[in-house]
């Protein structure tokens, strides 16, 4: 009479659907160096109540609990509960390596534990270089979900498909072979191919921290694109945090009082430190948007670069109200290549009502600015302006020289890319290519143009003028020896009652500015350390940033530096006796410090490394055995002039590396850091520059 509803009954008891999870794709940066992969590991579940000796007989909870504490790092009295369950199946841990879920199985087979624990494949998402393009990374959940930046964008094509297989399985839960079985194969996901590059992101995240730390900015953000295909070559945000434990507070301001927030705010405090501010975040571009208010006006026909003039008195009158000039002085009669090059608000003010309300928008929209540029990655934003029906002269004014509305940094270095492009706007590429893991057949992604913004005389003419402003104007500070160098810094206030949030220094370099194969922006938020503007300040921090870039691009200088003419490569003294050691290096041109308490030994070690080029007197340390080498810490070198530094770095037994002349502007080690003797480092120096 029951035989239909038992039968039915017995077939969900005997039937177990087991998932196959499908391998998520592997990122990759464009020179195919893995940046987020998965691997091997393994949950653990048991079936409280079934789980037997194979004379079964019951295991003790006791016994399992105290096992599982052990093994997975957890509480007893916490495990002990979960045995204790009610509940078909509990599972005890998870993402377990692989060590571990083996030492269980031979614990198991020692114990003659038959049934009852189950070991199941799974996979861990992992990131080799740990925090590095965290933001536009992004992260995975414990169920091997996208959570956060490409990781969430692409998830589609990087979590493939489950597959399955549904059979027959005894009281004991163990599988009976028979011919019943159905298999489902799961589909991988696709590997996705990055434009970043590890090497210059690298470079990028070093110098943004350093700047960061020395102006104690709250934050810092820079890019790097191709302005010829769009592509996204470095995309930084300071502080970052680590992709493999994303949920750990990422400074020590945040640690300190993380136990004292509420569940709400650390959980605010969280998506914060995940956001990615160069694509969520909106800003007030400050002057550096005077580079689109030049190009509009020139595009238009409403100015010569060099031909027509405007006024600037220290401040100008719009609707009765006073617009004044960073400088607090007045700059006279000066060109729009001039007031570019001094970073003129009153002249831009000038030049923004000559564009007049309808021509500055319908620009906005060429330039995408007032929507999100595609680059397909996660929570990209658009920009901010009033409506334009409720835009008036007094709103125009500022907004005319990169204030009173918000763009996203990504938008910014889009749209000036294309001004100096011959006037095509690009759009960014993150992900070049995607391959299918399984067949291995690829998909190339290939470079969108939108649209053509501006003309190419126009763009050309832009080119010129922002070569001016690096090597007359407030960019002085971002030029690099050898190289042709375009650029223009910005400096925005906080808009008022919003003080707090204090100023924000930026500067946009092009390289080389007679055939653009880079722009690099670079964003310093509430700097505060005494200076604010965006010359003085992000300038050389994108000169640092290019001065190694450029070469590493097979982008060559265009001069020889004449202190080439004394680089020596170091000789290899190590095995040698002391005084021949001596003897070699001093007749190279060198200067050598004895580290050991005697003169009586052969050298185990030398630092600098032998192969090395150095300049000539450069100094080169020498051990013995028994020796440990010596560290010194990095004195504060910005400021001084070039025989200040070279004293002050020979006092510490340290070398020097030079580019350009005047003061220091900055170097690539940072005040404190601690060093061996010996250690170059490399400052730069500039006779003129800063400014807004």
């Amino acid at each position: 009479m029951k035989g239909p509803t038992l039968s039915t009954e017995a077939y969900k008891q005997q039937t177990k659907s087991l998932v196959i999870s499908p391998k998520r794709g592997v990122i990759y940066d464009t020179n195919g160096k893995i940046l987020a992969k998965s691997t091997s590991v393994s949950t653990i579940s048991v079936n409280p109540g079934k789980i037997l000796y194979s004379n079964d007989k019951a295991v003790p909870n006791e016994l399992l609990a105290e096992k599982f504490a052990e093994l997975f790092k957890l509480k007893y009295d916490d495990v002990l509960k979960d045995l204790s369950s009610e509940s078909s199946v509990v599972t005890i841990a998870k993402k377990v390596n692989l060590d571990k879920s083996e030492e269980l199985k031979n614990w198991m087979s020692e114990n003659k534990i038959s049934t009852g624990i189950n070991i199941d494949e799974d996979t861990k998402r992992s990131y080799p270089y740990h925090s590095l393009s965290a933001h536009l990374i992004g992260f995975c959940g414990s169920d091997n979900q996208g959570l956060e930046g490409l990781e969430s964008e692409w998830d589609s094509t990087l979590s493939g498909t489950s597959g399955r297989i549904v059979t027959t399985t005894d009281v004991r839960h163990n599988i009976i072979s028979d011919e019943s079985e159905q298999y489902v194969p799961a589909e991988n996901g696709s590997d996705i191919y990055l434009t970043i590059d590890v090497n210059i992101q690298t470079t990028v995240e070093k110098y943004l921290k350093q700047a960061v730390n020395e102006n104690k900015a709250d934050s810092g953000i820079a890019i790097i694109m191709n302005p010829t295909n769009g592509d996204i070559l470095s995309m930084a945000n300071y502080p970052t945090f680590d992709l493999n434990t994303p949920f750990t507070p990422n400074t020590k301001e945040l640690k300190k009082t993380w136990n004292k927030l509420s569940e709400e705010d650390q959980a605010k405090k969280i998506y914060a430190m995940w956001r990615n501010p160069a694509v969520s975040n909106g800003y007030e571009p400050g002057s550096t948007f005077k580079i689109i208010t030049s190009a509009i006006a020139i595009e238009e026909g409403l100015v010569g670069t060099d031909s027509d003039t405007f006024t600037c008195g220290g401040y100008t009158t719009v609707a009765g109200r006073k617009i004044h000039c960073w400088a607090k002085a007045s700059h006279g009669t000066l060109t729009v290549r001039q007031a570019l090059e001094k970073s003129c608000n009153p002249a831009f003010v000038q030049i923004g009502k000559r564009i007049g309300i309808n021509r500055f928008y319908k620009y906005l929209d060429s330039f995408g600015l007032r929507g999100n540029t595609g680059a397909k990655v996660a929570g990209e934003a658009s920009g901010y302006f009033r409506d334009k029906n409720n835009c008036s002269a007094i709103d125009l004014a500022p907004m005319s020289f990169g204030q009173r509305f918000t763009i996203t940094p990504l938008q910014l270095i889009t749209t000036v890319s294309s001004i100096v492009n011959d006037g095509k706007l690009m759009q960014p590429r993150i992900v070049y290519k995607t391959v299918n893991s399984d067949t291995k057949v690829s998909n190339n992604l290939e470079p969108v143009e939108i649209r053509q913004a501006i003309s190419e005389e126009t763009s050309a003419k832009m080119r010129s003028m922002l070569e001016s402003v690096v090597s007359e104007g407030t960019g002085g500070y971002a030029s690099i020896t050898g190289y042709t160098i375009g650029g223009k810094s910005g400096t925005s206030e906080p808009p008022g009652g919003k003080e707090s949030e204090g100023y924000v220094a930026s500067f946009i370099s092009v390289a080389p500015i007679d055939n653009p194969q880079v722009v690099c922006l670079v964003i310093l938020k509430h700097p505060k350390n005494g200076k604010h503007h965006g010359g003085t300040i992000a300038a050389p921090v994108t000169s640092q940033i290019l001065s190694e870039v450029l070469p590493y691009l097979g982008i060559s200088s265009n001069e020889k530096s004449n202190k080439e003419k004394d680089i020596i490569s170091l000789n290899d003294v190590i095995g040698k006796k002391y005084s021949e050691a001596v003897k070699i290096l001093e007749k190279s041109g060198f200067t050598v410090v004895n580290e050991s308490n005697t003169d009586n030994y052969i050298v185990s070690s030398q630092y600098p490394k032998a192969g090395i080029s150095l300049e000539k007197n450069s100094i080169i340390c020498l051990y013995d055995e028994n020796t440990d080498t010596k560290t010194v810490k990095v004195p504060n070198l910005k400021g001084l002039t070039l025989s200040e530094a070279k004293k002050k770095l020979k006092e510490l037994n340290l070398n020097i590396e030079i580019d350009g002349s005047g003061k220091v502007i900055s170097q690539d080690i940072s005040e404190g850091t601690k060093v061996e003797e010996g250690t170059i480092i490399s400052i730069t120096l500039r006779s003129s520059g800063g400014g807004q």
